[in-house]
């Protein structure tokens, strides 16, 4: 069934000088020149509204416009949702999406500000006074100890060392290109944090950034092997994802080419398809299982992390893992990003990140367990402020995937499980891939990981705190506006004005 496009093609003939960079440029084939008319023309229903046209146009000749074309009004039934119903009468086929979820479903970070300091307990100025921005994920004691000599016992579980809390969080080569990964591998290193591979395995090239490197073991063990796992510096076991708590992965064969299906260690052109479970996952106790084998396999030198989306009983799987002998546990919010993923999976599964994160810690201290792991949040952490409220809350450090593509040139046009991503970031198309230059994807990275550390030290410094370990759990800090009361007592934080 056909309808008017989504998005409108604008075009300023007496601006426009048939260069056809817009025709080159597309990957949608929305633009084409007509040689008997001398005139460029478009086809809108092809358009993603990616902005790739519009960033390159010479002559600022193009803008893309949302249609106002809709169908009659329907408070039950939105336009997107009788569109959603033909599309599957036509196919018979599940509804996919990209990146995060776009409805207008509660962002708690937004509904939550920071104290500031005043006149008894002074500002510090990070400019001129120590600010520690660095941060240790692992195993701590609970109480310091001492050798037989009386000297102090300085031994500790395997450690991750960031110099600020932030990491790069899982997108595996396949979903991003070979460009986008050596970009991320890159600021990595310069920062000194880490990036973590995804579910697709390591390329041979970025085995040279392995001591800022997280190897992901997934339910499919996509390119995983005994020099995979001893290439990182820590090993994290994929149990779940924000965007699609409960299902597996899936990598379209249209994707797994060349160095992909070497890597990913699967036939060329074949579906990378990840079970929902690990089939060897049915418990605490056989998670604990693979959580020391992966640990013997790499002599106990590595941290283990278990990451898990946010659902409604996230503080319980938590106080679990936190037995289970792994060091780290990440929470993946459902307005996480992802490369493909059902879109009913997407927009009605799992729970916001920061009421997952503030229940985790909670139950964790309340346990007295909270040192027997760090928690890592990710799933839309969009800025510093968005850091220091989830440190605030209980987190040790977060993960960062969407704003990280951001950095690097997207622009969010949800278009990444077809493969044509005009930015050379969720594509393997070798044409499309070299639009993403990795020298300048790694420089864009540090530059925004470097505004965001000064901007969290300016926060802290605001707030009287010159450590991340000081604003750890500092709940006292923040105050909600806007929130019911039962909100405020899952966050653990106190209304304005209290």
């Amino acid at each position: 069934m056909n309808f008017y496009p989504e998005f409108e093609v604008v075009r300023n003939d007496s601006r426009c000088v048939r260069c056809r960079v817009c025709e080159r440029q597309c990957a949608n084939e929305v633009h084409w020149y007509d040689e008997d008319g001398k005139i460029l023309l478009s086809d809108e229903s092809k358009c993603v509204n990616c902005q790739r046209c519009v960033s390159l146009c010479p002559t600022r000749a193009l803008k893309i416009v949302k249609s106002d074309c809709r169908l009659r009004e329907n408070a039950n039934y939105s336009d997107q949702t009788i569109k959603e119903i033909y599309r599957q009468a036509e196919t018979g086929g599940v509804l996919l999406s990209s990146m995060g979820n776009p409805n207008p479903l509660p962002v708690y970070w937004d509904k939550i500000l920071i104290n500031a300091s005043q006149v008894t307990n002074p500002p510090i100025d990070p400019l001129r006074e120590p600010m520690e921005t660095k941060v240790f994920l692992g195993k701590k004691p609970e109480k310091i100890s001492r050798n037989e000599d009386g000297t102090l016992n300085t031994e500790l579980p395997p450690q991750l060392s960031l110099t600020m809390p932030v990491m790069f969080s899982a997108m595996s080569y396949g979903s991003i290109s070979y460009n986008a990964h050596a970009s991320l591998a890159r600021a990595a290193e310069k920062l000194g944090i880490y990036y973590n591979t995804g579910e697709g395995g390591l390329h041979e090239d970025f085995y040279r950034f392995g001591k800022n490197t997280i190897v992901q073991v997934a339910s499919g063990r996509f390119g995983v092997h005994k020099d995979y796992l001893e290439a990182g510096a820590a090993i994290e076991i994929k149990m779940g994802q924000g965007a699609k708590p409960g299902i597996g992965g899936h990598l379209p064969g249209t994707k797994a080419v060349g160095d992909v299906s070497k890597t990913r260690m699967i036939p060329e052109g074949s579906d990378a398809i990840s079970p929902a479970p690990h089939h060897d996952i049915y418990s605490i106790e056989d998670l604990r299982q693979l959580v020391f084998s992966l640990k013997e396999a790499t002599e106990y030198r590595l941290p283990v992390i278990v990451k898990v989306a946010a659902v409604h009983n996230i503080a319980a799987i938590a106080s679990g893992i936190a037995r289970s002998g792994a060091d780290i546990i990440a929470i993946d919010g459902f307005r996480g990003g992802t490369g493909a993923a059902p879109t009913r999976i997407r927009d009605n599964v799992g729970i916001p990140i920061e009421l997952a994160l503030a229940a985790v810690d909670k139950r964790l201290r309340d346990e007295g367990i909270r040192n027997n792991v760090s928690i890592v949040c990710g799933g839309s952490i969009r800025s510093a402020s968005d850091v220091v409220k989830a440190i605030a809350l209980g987190a040790d450090a977060c993960y960062v995937a969407t704003a990280a593509c951001l950095a690097m040139g997207c622009h969010l046009c949800r278009s990444c499980h077809t493969g044509k991503c005009n930015w050379g970031i969720a594509t393997q198309r070798p044409d499309l891939v070299k639009r993403l230059n990795p020298e300048i994807g790694y420089k864009r990275l540090v530059n925004l990981m470097d505004a965001w550390r000064h901007e969290i030290k300016e926060l802290m410094g605001g707030m009287g705190i010159n450590s991340i370990e000081a604003l750890r759990g500092n709940r006292l800090m923040l105050r909600g506006v806007g929130l019911t009361e039962k909100e405020l007592e899952i966050l653990g934080i106190g209304h304005a004005g209290e």
